[in-house]
């Protein structure tokens, strides 16, 4: 008889690359720095619609990501602030640049171990 080791039939590990949460949208970026605008300039939100000639429950749509706005609503609502389109726009861009805290959702999940049957 030859000495040779038993055939290893246990599940080979295969690592699968990290998940991460998808990237943000751009209605909730542009959402989010018209809301801290219009709160940092302590303006409510009928006063920012009326200005911009937005109905008020659209305008909150759009500060809390629900709606896609079209550039004509979005320039309008940056007008009302006092902002233009691209002031919106570099805003939005700091906002993706700043370091996410490490309990955030939208961080990266370790690699995991899968076990696929034979």
């Amino acid at each position: 008889m030859s000495s040779q080791p038993a055939p290893d039939h246990r599940a080979r590990v295969v690592p699968i690359r990290p998940v991460t949460a998808a990237e943000p949208l751009w209605r909730d970026l542009v959402g989010a720095v018209l809301r801290e605008e219009r709160q940092s300039q302590g303006k409510t939100l009928k006063e920012v619609a009326e200005a911009a000639r937005i109905s008020v429950p659209y305008l909150s749509e759009i500060e809390r990501g629900r709606k896609e706005a079209s550039s004509e609503l979005l320039a309008a609502a940056s007008r009302a602030l006092g902002l233009g389109l691209t002031d919106v726009l570099s805003l939005a861009q700091q906002s993706l640049s700043r370091p996410q805290p490490a309990h955030r959702r939208d961080t990266a999940i370790p690699f995991a171990e899968v076990r696929l049957a034979a």
